[in-house]
């Protein structure tokens, strides 16, 4: 938006000026979720600068993307974000127990068991786990774009919504204790030497005690995926939609969910969703074929 804002004063970008930018940006190439991204970062700006009193009206308010009308066979083809199967998680389970570097196993459940945002995993403290009733609090997540152990800030999640307390497994809260332990000998033999703050994901090597980085995470899956022989160009993030199929193909309600992911809108988890159930459906024909056929 600077190009095109970057010399006026605030009160001077009209809501006319603003719409212009958006279809400036459509004609100029750029996709639907890109200009969705820029559209919702300058709502964001002119909303706090609403709420800071610096100008009187916000433009952005009635402010619309044009977007080219999808043939039904462009909407069938759109592609669905990358997860893993069941089996494929099973495997890439088992290398992380077997290969995985410190706290790599416990970082990867987690997040395969409760689908939580790799942010909200790094900012996970000892207090967010209640042992005796299984469940961990979402209160915060870790932001840290330099990827400097150091310098990282917690912040709130990323909506009202995402604030949330998962039920997790006992596999889960099982291998959060083993971790609590080994992680109590090494405060016990650094002291003062260690930045103890409660994280769970802990830095064991230099920088004690600091949270670790989601690149960190990022590297550490690529280097299990390898191992195990599955898709390398799959994030952390692809866990959380691994979770929504798993949930799905065990016939849990979209709208829990939504509300186990901490969203109260997402078309991408809705896409993979519809996706697993439509398989679901194919599978409930075939079986009443075979059935019918069975009687012959």
């Amino acid at each position: 938006m600077l190009p095109y804002f970057g010399q006026l004063k605030l009160k001077d970008i009209t809501p006319k000026r603003y719409q212009e930018c958006l279809n400036d940006l459509k004609d100029r190439g750029y996709s639907d979720s890109t200009r969705e991204g820029i559209h919702r970062t300058g709502r964001m700006i002119f909303r706090k600068a609403l709420e800071f009193e610096l100008i009187k009206k916000d433009p952005t308010e009635f402010a619309y993307l044009k977007k080219d009308k999808k043939t039904l066979e462009q909407l069938e083809e759109e592609e669905l974000p990358k997860y893993l199967e069941k089996e494929e998680l099973a495997l890439f389970l088992k290398t992380a127990k077997d290969h995985g570097l410190e706290h790599d196993y416990l970082a990867f459940l987690i997040l395969s068991y409760s689908g939580i945002r790799a942010g909200e995993l790094i900012a996970l403290k000892w207090k967010d786990i209640d042992f005796l009733n299984h469940t961990i609090s979402i209160t915060k997540t870790c932001y840290n774009p330099s990827n400097n152990a150091v310098k990282y800030q917690l912040g709130t999640p990323k909506t009202r919504k995402s604030q949330r307390r998962i039920i997790v497994d006992e596999d889960v809260i099982t291998a959060l204790k083993q971790h609590k332990e080994v992680q109590n000998e090494v405060i016990k033999r650094l002291g003062d030497s260690y930045y103890n703050q409660d994280f769970i994901f802990a830095k064991m090597q230099r920088q004690y005690g600091y949270p670790i980085v989601i690149k960190n995470v990022r590297d550490r899956m690529k280097r299990l995926l390898k191992i195990a022989g599955l898709n390398e160009d799959l994030t952390p993030h692809s866990l959380r939609h691994t979770h929504t199929s798993l949930l799905a193909e065990a016939r849990v309600s979209l709208e829990q969910i939504m509300d186990r992911l901490g969203h109260t809108d997402d078309q991408i988890t809705k896409n993979v969703y519809l996706h697993v159930t439509q398989e679901m459906k194919k599978e409930a024909s075939q079986k009443f074929g075979e059935l019918m056929r069975s009687l012959r």
